[in-house]
């Protein structure tokens, strides 16, 4: 429900504005990029190098997403050559913090998950 009590959300209802949200948050780059941003602000090649693996095109439109959902603020600074910070907004920060949580849990349990893994794929032939 939103902070006035107006108007309920339902992640699980396909119209939901939640659900573009979330998939923006939850998915690789968004998680991966607000986890990067939550250790401070960066450039955009700085935050590139730091989430290793992103395409350039990718980071950008992830940047607008988490931007344009109130997660991310951009800061152009009208400098030769044009300098442009990104950093967490409270509502990022407070989302990037819940987010390195289970990052956090998922990293402690990689053996589990490994070897979770290794059963699956003996069990069906090995892969």
């Amino acid at each position: 429900m939103d902070p006035t009590g107006d108007i309920p959300f339902d992640v699980f209802a396909k119209l939901c504005p939640s659900r573009g949200t979330l998939e923006h948050v939850t998915g690789r780059w968004g998680s991966l990029t607000l986890g990067a941003l939550h250790e401070g602000t960066f450039r955009f090649n700085e935050l590139r190098r730091r989430v290793e693996g992103v395409s350039e095109k990718m980071l950008s439109q992830t940047l607008q997403a988490l931007e344009r959902d109130g997660l991310v603020h951009r800061d152009a600074q009208p400098t030769n050559p044009p300098r442009v910070d990104y950093e967490l907004t409270p509502l990022g920060r407070e989302v990037a913090e819940r987010l390195l949580s289970l990052i956090h849990f998922v990293e402690g349990r990689m053996p589990a998950v490994l070897e979770a893994r290794e059963s699956y794929d003996e069990a069906r032939g090995g892969r």
